[in-house]
């Protein structure tokens, strides 16, 4: 079982107050990296999310949040919390997610930022006097919490994922229900429980429940004291909750799946397209929604750079994240080792080369969650790999001739999350990115999201956008005031 000072309550937090599931039931928290338990945390259902909402919204009822000076204090007290704490809390992360501990820690800066950020931009939350006077009235526009607002996030980025929903939930003076994956709830308590320790937040500020998913869900999407939803998930839940939503008429942020082309041109720096391929690729053991899925490169250096990106592939360390120098950690669960295994399967009965890793024959996730990282030529866009994401340390490379093939290719998926460009001539890559149809595109770099950019997707990939300026708007209300006094 896991120790830690971060998780003297391993518990769901409502109203201030640490609290156990009514029912008494509990789920176990497993470390991916060798099956042991970690801890069992409450299930939790409709009663317990009920009461989360509720203290929200009293908070609303009554004075209301503080003002903007207080808001930016509490973010960068949290921001200064996390920095803090950043081995402590990416030790948790690593137990339970698998990433490597020093990866883990870079998730925890990473959350940091988005603290910091909304913390300097917080004044955008100040309302505006139009310029231009209208039927003898003055104008303002004010910016108001939209309400109690419902978080949920996946396992793949424990810390990561909240940050970048809650910091602007706060800034906006939206108090939070937040409801994380039942495989990675640790990190997220050890929050909790910084928070609790170091910032001054108001008893229904923060309210942190867990266990069921339809039930806790459900009860989010039903309440009209719950305004807005921001979700990261897949698409098939996504699209749930739209339906969901309808009664209410709920405003969404949703984040969804994504199969994200990496596309190499003929003019590009190899080495620096291989070296970024790898790092994007391989962060969480490619459990990652904007990592590269489907490689495109032009035909005349298809070789070249395969045999650059294998030999670095081979080079990769993969073991338990909390071993020193370990690149590459353990797969979530058996499913997610099971999918990778499925599509390898599938490409090399349909004609695909094995260049890199293990034969999946030699593979088995009732042995362990250990995938090696693996690459395969000779793909075709039939595969599962280029028709699905596959969500795990998996590289096929397609070869393409023409530019127009390249976006053709690239665009060949209803998903518009995140795409690669890699080339010299850059009028010729922008040409190319202007017409892909997903909402991040990494022009010679893999780099992801960063908290001052506007992030989300395209098509099937959500509605809605994280970070930046256009992240605050997420959870607010404009409300346009005529003065004609």
């Amino acid at each position: 079982m896991i120790e830690s000072y971060l998780l003297k309550n391993i518990s769901g937090y409502i109203d201030g107050q640490w609290v156990e599931a009514d029912s008494g039931k509990t789920v176990e928290v497993y470390n991916p990296a060798n099956g042991k338990t970690l801890a069992n945390i409450p299930f939790m259902a409709a009663d317990e999310t009920k009461r989360a909402i509720a203290a929200g919204q009293s908070l609303l009822d009554s004075d209301g949040v503080p003002d903007l000076e207080t808001r930016r204090e509490w973010l960068e007290d949290i921001r200064d919390a996390l920095i803090d704490e950043k081995e402590e809390i990416g030790r948790i992360l690593c137990l339970e997610h698998g990433k490597p501990w020093k990866e883990a820690q870079g998730e925890v800066e990473y959350a940091a930022s988005f603290f910091d950020y909304f913390a300097k931009i917080i004044d955008e939350m100040k309302p505006e006097t139009l310029p231009e006077k209208a039927k003898d009235c003055s104008w303002t526009v004010h910016k108001r919490a939209i309400g109690v607002a419902g978080l949920i996030t996946p396992w793949n980025f424990p810390i990561g994922m909240i940050a970048k929903k809650v910091a602007p939930a706060l800034a906006a003076g939206c108090p939070v229900v937040i409801k994380p994956a039942t495989e990675t709830p640790l990190t997220m308590i050890a929050m909790f429980q910084i928070m609790h320790d170091r910032v001054d937040l108001p008893k229904g500020m923060i309210n942190l429940v867990m266990g069921s998913s339809k039930d806790i869900g459900g009860e989010l999407m039903s309440s009209p004291d719950v305004p807005m939803i921001s979700f990261t998930g897949s698409t098939g839940v996504g699209q749930l909750l739209v339906e969901q939503s309808k009664d209410w008429v709920k405003k969404l942020g949703l984040e969804l799946g994504g199969n994200a082309p990496f596309i190499v041109l003929d003019d590009a720096d190899l080495d620096s397209a291989a070296d970024n391929l790898i790092a994007n690729k391989f962060r969480g053991a490619g459990q990652t929604c904007v990592c590269a899925n489907r490689i495109y490169v032009q035909k005349s250096i298809y070789e070249a750079f395969t045999d650059k990106i294998v030999e670095k592939v081979k080079a990769l360390r993969v073991g338990d994240g909390m071993d020193e120098d370990v690149d590459v950690g353990p797969l979530i669960n058996k499913a997610g080792f099971d999918k990778v295994h499925d599509h390898v399967k599938d490409a090399l009965s349909k004609g695909a080369k094995l260049v890199a890793g293990k034969h999946p024959d030699e593979l088995d996730s009732n042995k362990n969650l250990f995938y090696t990282p693996t690459v395969i030529t000779d793909v075709t866009q039939d595969m599962k790999c280029c028709t699905d994401e596959t969500f795990g340390p998996l590289l096929p490379i397609i070869s393409f001739d023409t530019d127009e093939e390249a976006v053709k290719l690239g665009n060949h998926t209803e998903f518009g999350l995140a795409a690669y460009v890699f080339g010299k001539d850059e009028k010729r890559a922008h040409k190319l990115i202007a017409k892909l149809h997903f909402g991040h595109c990494g022009y010679n770099t893999g780099t992801g999201p960063a908290a001052h950019a506007p992030f989300g997707g395209m098509l099937q990939s959500g509605v809605g956008r994280e970070g930046g300026v256009d992240g605050l708007m997420e959870y607010v209300e404009l409300q346009t005031v005529p003065d004609g006094s």
